[in-house]
């Protein structure tokens, strides 16, 4: 287990190099913002922009530009500066993490009880008026835009001109160490509605899963044993069938870290993905290459705790 690890980290490491490299190209080549312009201001005169352009080091090469990148990245964990404001992207990006990280692992528990939930319910009362209700609405969440459910439940739950005023903290989000009570009323709405969506596809996923597992012979060879329906169920089928759970939870945590630009704009949570936006906004590179970073950083954890939880969930499963 260890090598497969240590060999899946080496392999992430060539894989976030890849990402870095197709960024910097792909900033350097297509029509963009001169960052030299940008950090100029008003002071837009060939000599002051030359000089910009040699400090930041956009008179090297592209390949020099990409080894000193790298250096500074491996050896020091250095992301740059911003173009836009000369601060650190580290420090931009560390100081917005834990807003994303509320938004994300929050929404990641409301999803994974609520899926699971409907959908062992569901598989065990297939064909009935619950599964077909249950079902029905799970299509109709997986079809609703983030951004679009973000507004409708903004304007009839936490504005004050809605019908119904429960959730006055949404839209004005407060940091946990400041006051944890408000830091809650806050996520609650985005929480469901990051959750929503992807609760729908878990409950579907499940309910398909437990209905093929609940066939096998070991569950039957359960149930003959005397074994009460409800430990058949979570003891025995669930195991099995919550594999395909585990292969997109740690995928979708993953992406959602990198990519919640849109519930955190509509709930005005100063997170990972507003950043991102404002940096693309402004063609603030180093800033949009560091948070593209960590996002590919996530993804590539997450399906190596994936890869390892299956050997933890099924005994078939064994990595040499």
């Amino acid at each position: 287990m260890s090598r497969y690890i240590i060999r899946r980290l080496l392999w992430g490491v060539v894989l976030l190099v890849v990402v870095l490299a197709l960024l910097f190209v792909m900033f350097r080549v297509l029509p963009t913002a001169d960052p030299a312009k940008l950090r100029a201001g008003r002071l837009q005169s060939p000599k002051i922009i030359a000089e910009i352009r040699h400090n930041l080091g956009l008179d090297k090469s592209l390949l020099a530009q990409f080894w000193v990148y790298l250096k500074n990245l491996f050896l020091h964990f250095d992301l740059g500066y911003s173009y836009y404001s000369n601060a650190p992207v580290k420090e931009l990006i560390f100081n917005r993490l834990p807003a994303t990280l509320s938004l994300v692992l929050g929404g990641a528990i409301v999803w994974l009880v609520a899926g699971l939930g409907v959908g062992i319910v569901s598989a065990r009362r297939a064909g009935s008026r619950v599964d077909r209700a249950s079902m029905g609405t799970a299509l109709v969440l997986v079809s609703a835009p983030e951004y679009w459910l973000g507004l409708i439940t903004l304007y009839l739950f936490a504005s004050d001109i809605g019908q119904v005023r429960i959730f006055p903290g949404a839209g004005s989000y407060v940091g946990l160490t400041s006051d944890p009570v408000k830091w809650f009323e806050s996520l609650i709405l985005p929480w469901l509605v990051v959750a929503a969506g992807t609760a729908a596809v878990y409950a579907r996923l499940i309910r398909g899963s437990l209905i093929e597992t609940m066939g096998e012979d070991y569950i039957r060879t359960a149930r003959a044993k005397g074994l009460t329906e409800r430990r058949v169920v979570l003891r025995h089928g669930l195991r099995s069938a919550i594999n395909p759970i585990v292969t997109v939870l740690g995928l979708d945590i993953g992406v959602l870290l990198g990519s919640s630009v849109l519930v955190e704009t509509v709930f005005n949570i100063p997170g990972i993905g507003r950043l991102n936006y404002i940096a693309i906004t402004h063609a603030d590179f180093p800033i949009v290459q560091g948070t593209v970073l960590v996002a590919a950083l996530f993804i590539i954890l997450a399906n190596i705790l994936v890869d390892v939880a299956y050997a933890f969930l099924d005994p078939r499963v064994r990595y040499s």
